[in-house]
């Protein structure tokens, strides 16, 4: 059995809030509205994030999403916990996490990788 670490407080850390806020791709094509952001803290110091979100193009209506993102790397764990972390380490990991998302929302379609860390909601 699996053991798993589910963080449910109201008291997130600067890093989850970071993280669970909604922005738009710097060229304007894409907005990623974030609606839920569910952390899960394993004992190997990975983490698990699943967003729930609403990803808004130009002309076209809103899809709804689950998008689960693995994160093993380890280097980014005191970020993820610290109740104060570097603002550079922090802008650092919000950067890469968009890039993923951005990315599995790219390539879904013709990836099956990517295509697994997504399901579509009504």
């Amino acid at each position: 059995m699996r053991e798993e670490f589910v963080v449910w407080m109201s008291a997130q850390t600067p890093a989850e809030r970071a993280l669970a806020n909604s922005y738009t791709t710097g060229d304007g094509q894409l907005t990623f509205d974030v609606s839920d952001l569910a952390v899960d803290y394993h004992p190997d110091r990975t983490v698990t994030l699943t967003y729930q979100l609403t990803v808004i193009r130009r002309d076209h209506p809103g899809e709804r999403w689950i998008f689960t993102l693995p994160w093993a790397d380890k280097s980014f764990a005191d970020v993820f916990v610290s109740p104060s972390p570097d603002h550079d380490r922090l802008r650092q990991l919000v950067h890469v996490v968009h890039t993923l998302l951005e990315e599995w929302w790219d390539t879904k379609g013709r990836n099956r990788g990517s295509a697994s860390m997504g399901r579509g909601l009504p």
